[in-house]
């Protein structure tokens, strides 16, 4: 494996839906929020939606369900949005029933629209939830400040990158996330 491949699968693994959205859902809450607020709220959202979607990739792959964590294979993600979609539900009514600020809950919102818009195109296209979920998180972090929102548009462009040279995804099939990322960002943060 030569260095660019080490490169992008790297980049591919800090730019992971999982990572990308946590750390974004951090600045967010930690930056709109007192910290005796913020936490809880991190707290909740790692324990309903990102560990259980964590171990049901690991799941998924060690089963052979899907090749990779990335559940790269069109036909492999049939069987993932029926688990991710409830998941992302559950964050949402777990937000709602701790009472937390309007932003989260229309940031869960948002997500679980974008996974249902996702399950939905995947009869046609596979979207990529790379691009899709940086796209996202950088419109929603430039809201939150200049420095945040360019540190993740490079980090979005890198992401692009390495999901097109490991031949992940097509450019329309690239293009297609950022698209659907991008309305998803400003309908959870710039929408009135």
């Amino acid at each position: 494996m030569n260095r660019t491949t080490q490169l992008a699968r790297a980049i591919s693994w800090i730019g992971h839906p999982l990572v990308f959205v946590m750390v974004s859902i951090g600045i967010v809450t930690m930056t709109q929020l007192a910290s005796a607020t913020a936490w809880p709220i991190l707290v909740i959202l790692f324990l309903s939606v990102i560990a259980p979607t964590a171990v049901l990739l690991i799941i998924g792959v060690r089963s052979g369900h899907w090749q990779d964590a990335d559940v790269s294979v069109r036909e492999e993600r049939k069987r993932f949005y029926p688990w991710a979609i409830p998941i992302s539900a559950v964050g949402v009514v777990a937000t709602w029933l701790t009472r937390a600020p309007s932003f989260v809950l229309r940031g869960g919102l948002v997500t679980l629209g974008l996974f249902v818009v996702a399950a939905i195109a995947n009869s046609r296209i596979k979207i990529s939830l790379h691009t899709l979920f940086a796209s996202y998180c950088t419109v929603i972090l430039f809201r939150i400040g200049m420095i945040c929102g360019v540190v993740a548009l490079l980090l979005g462009g890198l992401v692009f990158w390495s999901r097109l040279y490991l031949g992940r995804h097509t450019v329309v099939e690239t293009m297609a996330g950022v698209a659907v990322g991008i309305a998803g960002g400003i309908l959870a943060a710039w929408w009135p």
